[in-house]
């Protein structure tokens, strides 16, 4: 086993760009596409002046990167974080330009980010550095060019904001702006859930290949956050095993199964999901080296890299979070036989139902929560038996099988486009 991961294999852009060359050269296309295809469209560095609430003026830094508007608006979230970095960024947005492809939905991909901590701020600086960021980008943002949405330390109320700054500008009320908002101000049902209720849908497709036995199915889950809880609910409610939760502050375990009901409500009372009844503590990292059938990572980056990866044992990974295997740990997974279900493929349930939200904006006409349901369903399983078959057809393990759909998907439309000069 490695004894540490390097730098440059958890440097998301350059682990990114492995996998590209990989996929993209597999598929023997012209050198200038895949020199067009690798580079971001555009990236925008803005520096953001807030009043604090102190009355002294704080300087923030924010990216917005657009990978590639070839099949559509670009389309990606806005994370809120210290440690955000333009590599970062640009990873993000290129990872959402191949996660719309391999469901076939008619966007790009982008990716925003502002260095800040969310804890230490308040709502109403929170609110102005939202606003003012949002104005930054007045230009390059809008239904028919790039799409925001929330992601890490952002939610509803900040693509609230967003909304109304942006429709103060354009002089009417504009929905489309941004997805994952509030109910009330043109957010989809089921959006929430999205995200999470995709891996579920991907892990069902998966333990049917694998002839596992749902009530017998064990799943051990990085992450209580939207994504994580999400998966945890619906794997619990079509009684899949959930045998254990890691988190950033402690794990707990419990190899007869949690009871998620519960754990969800104990989280929003204590702020944690430690110490909860009938379960016994586990350290987090220890954790996704336990013995299992699913694990789904539903943290962050990097979380799978070579210095863990020889010491897993599920059968299955669900990537629910952006990233969190990285390219060298991937080939040891599947060396060892290790079914991984990408994260471009995996977490796909989010920007899916984005698009229904947009849609529905764009219809002014609004979808029943079956409705949104059923859509997600069709999606996600055709999606899945298309990379299941491009794997298959070209003899290469699930993430180079999603990623060479999509890169193809989005090289035919830019040979379809031809170049602008």
């Amino acid at each position: 086993m490695t004894t540490g991961a390097t730098e440059q294999e958890l440097n998301a852009w350059q682990s990114q760009d492995a996998l590209f060359e990989e996929a993209a050269g597999r598929l023997k296309l012209r050198p200038g596409v895949v020199k067009f295809l690798r580079e971001p469209n555009r990236e925008i560095i803005v520096h953001i002046p807030v009043l604090m609430d102190a009355g002294e003026i704080e300087m923030f830094t924010g990216y917005r990167v657009q990978h590639s508007i070839a099949r559509g608006p670009g389309k990606g979230g806005i994370r809120y974080a210290p440690d955000v970095t333009l590599d970062e960024v640009r990873a993000l947005a290129s990872w959402m330009t191949w996660k719309c492809a391999v469901v076939n939905i008619p966007f790009g991909g982008a990716k925003g980010g502002v260095i800040c901590d969310p804890k230490k701020l308040s709502k109403g600086e929170l609110e102005r550095l939202t606003r003012r960021y949002t104005a930054e980008l007045l230009d390059y943002i809008g239904p028919e060019r790039d799409v925001p949405a929330p992601d890490v330390n952002t939610d509803e109320q900040v693509m609230a904001w967003i909304m109304d700054t942006y429709s103060m500008h354009v002089r009417h009320t504009e929905t489309a702006v941004v997805t994952g908002k509030p109910l009330d101000l043109g957010g989809s049902r089921g959006r929430q859930e999205a995200t999470g209720r995709g891996c579920m849908l991907v892990c069902d497709e998966a333990a049917k290949r694998l002839r596992l036995v749902r009530d017998r199915t064990r799943v051990i889950i990085q992450g209580f956050g939207n994504v994580g809880r999400s998966a945890a609910q619906h794997l619990h409610s079509e009684m899949y095993r959930v045998i254990g939760i890691a988190e950033v502050d402690g794990g707990i375990y419990n190899a007869n199964g949690l009871d998620i009901p519960a754990l969800v409500d104990y989280r929003k009372e204590k702020g944690t999901i430690v110490g909860f009844p009938d379960s016994e503590p586990a350290e987090p990292k220890e954790l996704l080296t336990r013995d299992c059938d699913i694990l789904l990572p539903a943290a962050t980056e990097n979380q799978i890299t070579t210095r863990n990866a020889e010491a897993i044992q599920a059968k299955i990974v669900c990537e629910g979070a952006n990233g969190p295997t990285t390219f060298a740990a991937d080939e040891i997974l599947a060396r060892r036989g290790i079914f991984v279900i990408p994260d471009i493929l995996a977490n796909a349930g989010g920007v899916t139902v984005s698009y229904f939200e947009w849609v529905q904006n764009r219809e002014g006409y609004y979808w029943t929560l079956h409705q949104v349901r059923d859509r997600l369903k069709q999606i996600m399983q055709a999606s899945f038996y298309d990379v299941m078959r491009y794997a298959e057809q070209h003899q290469v393990r699930p993430r180079i099988a999603a990623s060479m759909l999509a890169i193809d998907r989005v090289a035919f439309a830019v040979q379809l486009r031809g170049i602008y000069a």
